[in-house]
C-alpha cells in the first residue's frame, strides 16, 4: 500500500506541474470604410497563425503554431457574386531592410491613407498627422501589406526561435506561405496577383514569386521593384572588388547636382556624363590598378574629382575609391554638413565635423518620427486593432540575418527572375529609381539587369521609372503621383 500511495502521489505531483499550452489563434479587427471618391473598403488588420507540419519519429506531429506575422488587408466591398470567384487584383507588398516593417509603402505610397510628413527642406513638424491618399492603389487593386517576423507587430510563437526566420530562405518561405494562405482563405486563386517591394523587398519579391511558382504552381502576374537591389554584390564594398566602386558614381554625381554643386547643368546631363565616365574610363582605371600611368592617374582623378565635386586631394588619399558613408560626410564638409544615404537630398550636421564617414543617416531620422506617430495613431484608431507591442518600424533584432543559402557566391536572385519571364510569359515588371537613392543605386540596378539573359520580348515586359528623389521617392508630392499613375497601369494591363 506504502508503495500504491507513493505512485498515486507522484502522479498528482506531476499533473501539477504540466502546463496549460495556450492556444494561439488570428488576431483581426475588421472595419468598413469608404474613400472620398466613394469607393467602400474592408480593412483587416492582425495578426495571421503561420503553422507548420510537424513530423516524430516519421509520423505527423500535426500543425504547429511558429509564427504570428501582422497584415493589413484592404479589399473592395462587392455585392454577393452567387459563388463567382472575384477577379479584382490583389497586390501584396512589404518592404525590406532586413528588419523594415511594410510602414513606408503602406502610409507613404499604396494605402488610403498616408503619413502628412513633407519632404527635405519643408518637413512637417511633431506631433505630425494623417491625410487621405486619392490616387491609392486601392481603387485599382485590393491590398496586403505584411510585415516579417520582429518587424511591426509580427512575433514569433512563445517557444519558438526568431533567429530562425532572420534568414533568406526561412523569410522567403513565410512571406510565401502568408500569401498562399491569405490567397486560398479569401478565395483568390483566380484573382491577377502582383508583389510589390522596396528596396531588400526587391529581392524579397523575387524570391517569394519564385518560391510561389515551384512550391504551390502560383503564377503572379507582375513584379513592382522599388529601389531595387538584386544582386548584392553590386553594393557591397570590399577589397578587392571595385564594381560597387563604379556604380556608385552617377548617384554621386546626382546628389551633388541637387545640392548645387553643378550649377547651371541639368540633372540629365550630369548623370549621363557620370554614367559614361564610370562605365568605360573610370572603370578601366580600377582594373588597372597600380598599372596606371602617372599621366591617366591624374587624369582619373580630375575627372572623378569633377564629376562628384569632390576634392581632388579626397580622390587621391581613397586611391580612386570610397564607400557611400565616405561621400556622406565629404561632399558638405566645408558647410558642416553630411547628406543622407537612404535620400541624399537630406542634409543634417554630424556629430562630429572631422567623421571620415557618415555613420548616421539623416534622411531615416527626418522620416522615422512621422511615420511611426502615424501608424502607432491609425492602427489603433481607424483600424480598430488594439496590441501592446511596439510597432517595429526599422528594427535591428533581425540580426545577423543569414545568407547561408548563397554561401561562397553573391546574393543574387537576378537567375530567379529570368527563370520566372521564361515559365510565365505573361510576366511584367515595373522598375522605380531614384537618382539621389544611396542605398540602391539606379546604375547598379540597371548594371544587373543588363547582364540577365533576357530575349527582346522579355526586355519588352519591363518599364523603367526614374524620379528626382531618393529611395522612398514618393515622399516628393509629384514622385508619389507619377508612381502611382504608373503602377495603376501596371495592375489593370490587360494585354
Amino acid at each position: 500500500m506504502a508503495d500504491n500511495t507513493a505512485e498515486t502521489t507522484d502522479d498528482s505531483a506531476t499533473s501539477e506541474k504540466v502546463e496549460e499550452v495556450k492556444e494561439v489563434t488570428d488576431d483581426f479587427a475588421i472595419r468598413q470604410h469608404t474613400t472620398a471618391s466613394g469607393l467602400k473598403y474592408t480593412s483587416t488588420t492582425g495578426r495571421l497563425v503561420l503553422r507548420r507540419e510537424e513530423t516524430k519519429d516519421g509520423k505527423s506531429d500535426g500543425f504547429k503554431p511558429k509564427a504570428e506575422i501582422f497584415i493589413v488587408a484592404y479589399t473592395k466591398d462587392t455585392e454577393p457574386d452567387d459563388g463567382q470567384t472575384p477577379t479584382r487584383p490583389v497586390t501584396f507588398a512589404f518592404n525590406g531592410g532586413p528588419g523594415s516593417a511594410s510602414i513606408w509603402l503602406h502610409l507613404g505610397l499604396l494605402g488610403p491613407r498616408r503619413v502628412d510628413s513633407g519632404d527635405t527642406g519643408a518637413m512637417t513638424p511633431a506631433p505630425f498627422g494623417l491625410v487621405d491618399n486619392p490616387e491609392t492603389l486601392l481603387e485599382h487593386s485590393d491590398l496586403v501589406m505584411i510585415d516579417p517576423v520582429n518587424t511591426g507587430f509580427s512575433r514569433v510563437v512563445e517557444g519558438e526561435k526568431s533567429d530562425e526566420f532572420h534568414a533568406f530562405i526561412e523569410d522567403r518561405d513565410l512571406v510565401a506561405e502568408v500569401i498562399r494562405l491569405w490567397t486560398t482563405r479569401n478565395n483568390r486563386w483566380l484573382s491577377p496577383k502582383y508583389l510589390v517591394g522596396e528596396s531588400y523587398g526587391t529581392l524579397r519579391a523575387v524570391a517569394v514569386a519564385g518560391r510561389l511558382f515551384d512550391a504551390y504552381g502560383m503564377a503572379v502576374n507582375g513584379l513592382g521593384l522599388i529601389s531595387t537591389v538584386l544582386n548584392m554584390s553590386t553594393l557591397r564594398f570590399f577589397p578587392g572588388s571595385d564594381l560597387p566602386y563604379a556604380l556608385h558614381i552617377p548617384t554621386y554625381a546626382a546628389i551633388a547636382h541637387f545640392h548645387g554643386r553643378h550649377p547651371g547643368r541639368d540633372l540629365a546631363d550630369v548623370v549621363g556624363e557620370a554614367e559614361a565616365f564610370a562605365a568605360r574610363d573610370y572603370g578601366y582605371a580600377l582594373t588597372q590598378g597600380s598599372r596606371l600611368s602617372a599621366a591617366e592617374y591624374d587624369d582619373v582623378v580630375a575627372r572623378l574629382a569633377a564629376i562628384t565635386t569632390l576634392d581632388e586631394a579626397f580622390v587621391r588619399r581613397t586611391n580612386l575609391r570610397w564607400e557611400y558613408g565616405e561621400f556622406a560626410a565629404e561632399l558638405l564638409r566645408t558647410e558642416g554638413l553630411a547628406v543622407g544615404r537612404i535620400d541624399g537630398r537630406f542634409t543634417a550636421q554630424p556629430a562630429s565635423l572631422q567623421s571620415s564617414a557618415m555613420t548616421d543617416d539623416p534622411s531615416i531620422r527626418a522620416i522615422t518620427g512621422p511615420y511611426a506617430a502615424a501608424m502607432n495613431h491609425y492602427v489603433r484608431a481607424e483600424l480598430g486593432y488594439e496590441n501592446d507591442l511596439p510597432y517595429e518600424v526599422l528594427t535591428a533584432r533581425v540580426h545577423p540575418w543569414s545568407y547561408k543559402t548563397f554561401e561562397g557566391a553573391p546574393v543574387d536572385v537576378s537567375h530567379t527572375l529570368e527563370r520566372l519571364l521564361v515559365h510565365n510569359p505573361s510576366l511584367r515588371v515595373h522598375v522605380d529609381y531614384g537618382y539621389q537613392d544611396g542605398a540602391t543605386p539606379h546604375f547598379a540596378a540597371e548594371y544587373v539587369f543588363a547582364h540577365m539573359n533576357l530575349t527582346d520580348q522579355m526586355k519588352d515586359r519591363f518599364t523603367h521609372h526614374y524620379h528626382e528623389a531618393g529611395h522612398m521617392m514618393y515622399l516628393k508630392p509629384e514622385c508619389r503621383l507619377a508612381q502611382l499613375a504608373a503602377l495603376k497601369d501596371f495592375v489593370t494591363h490587360t494585354g
